[in-house]
């Protein structure tokens, strides 16, 4: 019987997983997500200085407290849009152990129609 627990410690093998392999760069820093029950929230990251870049998340004033579809593409292109002001074109997609399906998917896909490439 899968419990939540195991699927939250399943999560967070699988984000340790991913993290050995990918890493952010000056050149080419880490879009890291992380979706709770109400809230979603989007970093880039550079990891050899170990700054957050740009953020943006649905605890903002203009985005909606729901962690659906719809607010996950909205923080897609909000994320989006901050990074093209900051300069940064190209990053490197962390899903955080996530399954690439549903509310990760849009966020990645906003933000590729946003502008960014990854």
């Amino acid at each position: 019987m899968i419990t939540k627990r195991n699927r939250k410690e399943a999560r967070v093998k699988r984000h340790y997983r991913i993290r050995n392999k990918i890493s952010g760069t000056p050149e080419c820093p880490r879009l890291t997500i992380f979706i709770s029950l109400k809230n979603v929230y989007a970093q880039i990251i550079d990891d050899t200085k170990g700054v957050t870049l740009v953020s943006a998340s649905t605890m903002q004033d203009d985005i909606e407290n729901k962690a659906n579809v719809e607010t996950c593409k909205q923080i897609g292109k909000l994320i989006a849009d901050k990074a093209i002001k900051a300069g940064i074109k190209s990053v490197v997609f962390d899903r955080s152990g996530y399954l690439y399906h549903g509310k990760v998917k849009a966020l990645a896909e906003s933000a590729r129609e946003a502008g960014l490439e990854f």
